[in-house]
């Protein structure tokens, strides 16, 4: 919530023979991001009760200036942040690229403990390796050639995953890194020689770090999905799933959220149609 308050309007300075300058009015509102619209009411409600602005013949066209100024400022300025950000993406990732890599295949990382995601945005262990979309996770198990089905166990609950053969130890069996939708989860045999495991997830908007907690975890900063996934998507998903990216890449570069632009962008906005209001001592919140 953005709470603005002493506001004072500031107006031009009187000439020796016009009447008194008019005390300054205090203005005290409380911002929902949620209701923009709202907001904007009671400040022409405040406006109209302290000024004869609003009875001008022209305020229609003023207000739409003002309106049309500060959204071409806003969205010039949120292309010159994105900008910057696909420059400095673009440095981080050429100086990870020339980094000799640790045995074993695990790249030199700000974290030690992040491991550099497989092509499918997951990663390849000793015994397993697994994918994974925003809405399913998929783990391919090798198992010895010729296994028919009936020689698997494979359970898959809420917050579990169990998986091996038949009188022997289990090759997975541990707490998944998030929930999943266990009647939405299946799995097959694949040539006789391995198991495949789809799990749907329950959080559909997240990428998990690890499979199973307590395995090596994945730098999901660095995580590439497919694109035309993203486009099959419907379009309240897919802004969902933007913005959850940009905000992924806004906090590894240290740069704000989309709600905090937001939130600036606003405030921008406001004093760009109150240009004579001091909005120093405004607050966000």
């Amino acid at each position: 919530m953005a709470i603005i308050s002493e506001v004072k309007d500031e107006g031009a300075k009187p000439s020796a023979s016009s009447s008194p300058e008019p005390k300054p009015t205090s203005f005290v509102a409380s911002f929902n991001p949620s209701n923009v619209v709202g907001f904007l009411e009671k400040v022409f409600d405040f406006i109209a009760k302290e000024s004869d602005f609003l009875g001008k013949e022209s305020v229609d066209k003023e207000i739409a200036l003002i309106a049309r100024v500060a959204t071409d400022k806003y969205y010039k300025k949120k292309a010159e942040e994105m900008e910057k950000k696909k420059k400095k993406e673009e440095e981080i990732t050429k100086k990870a690229e020339k980094e000799p890599t640790e045995a074993g295949g695990k790249d030199k990382q700000t974290n030690p403990n992040l491991r550099v995601p497989n092509k499918g945005n997951g990663l390849d262990l000793e015994n397993y390796s697994w994918t994974q979309t925003i809405q399913e996770a998929t783990v391919i198990v090798p198992v010895p050639p010729g296994t028919r089905s009936k020689s698997v166990e494979c359970q898959m609950k809420k917050s579990r995953l169990k998986v091996g053969l038949r009188g022997q130890p289990p090759i997975i069996d541990g707490e998944l890194f998030q929930a999943i939708k266990p009647d939405d989860c299946y799995w097959s045999m694949e040539d006789n020689d391995s198991i495949s495991i789809v799990l749907s997830k329950q959080k559909q908007l997240e990428w998990w770090q690890s499979l199973v907690k307590g395995e090596p975890e994945i730098d999901t900063q660095k995580v590439e999905p497919e694109s035309s996934r993203i486009s099959d998507l419907d379009p309240e998903t897919r802004l969902t799933v933007e913005k959850l990216m940009f905000d992924q890449r806004q906090k590894a570069l240290g740069l704000p959220a989309s709600d905090e632009i937001q939130k600036q962008a606003m405030l921008k906005q406001f004093m760009a149609m109150n240009p004579t209001m001091d909005l120093s001592n405004a607050k966000m919140m």
